[in-house]
C-alpha cells in the first residue's frame, strides 16, 4: 500500500467474512452494555477509553486496539471469552495437523553397544 494522503478504510482490505465478525463482535458488545443499562459515557470512563472510541467499538471498527476491545470485556465481566478466543484445545486445523504427524508406529529404542551405566 502507498501512502496517498488520505485514510484508508479498512472494509477495503479486509475480507467479508472478518468484516461481519467485527461487525457481530460490536453489536454483541453494545447489547451486553445496554441490557446492563450502562451509560456510554460511564462505559468509557470506566474503560478509560473515549466515547468516540467506544461507539468505534460498538459498530465493530477492527483499527480500534486489542486492549480497548479488551478493557470493554473486561468492565462487561466477559475476560474469559477473550482468553478462550484462540483455546488450542478447541483448534480443529491445528489438532488436525497434530494428528498428521503422528509416528505410523513406536518403535524400542536400541541399546547402544559399548555403553554402560555409571553408578
Amino acid at each position: 500500500m502507498t501512502f496517498t494522503g488520505r485514510a484508508v478504510r479498512y472494509d477495503s482490505y479486509l475480507p467479508l467474512r472478518l468484516q461481519r465478525a467485527f461487525k457481530k463482535l460490536g453489536s454483541d458488545i453494545s447489547l451486553a452494555r445496554r441490557k446492563r443499562r450502562i451509560q456510554v459515557s460511564v462505559m468509557a470512563e470506566r474503560c478509560n477509553i473515549s466515547r468516540a472510541t467506544l461507539r468505534k467499538i460498538e459498530t465493530g471498527d477492527p483499527t480500534v486496539s486489542a486492549g480497548s476491545y479488551g478493557m470493554v470485556l473486561f468492565v462487561l465481566e466477559m475476560t474469559e471469552r477473550l482468553a478462550d478466543l484462540v483455546d488450542v484445545t478447541r483448534d480443529v486445523g491445528g489438532l488436525e495437523i497434530d494428528a498428521a504427524h503422528l509416528p505410523q508406529r513406536i518403535r524400542e529404542r536400541r541399546k547402544r553397544a559399548g555403553r554402560t551405566k555409571r553408578k
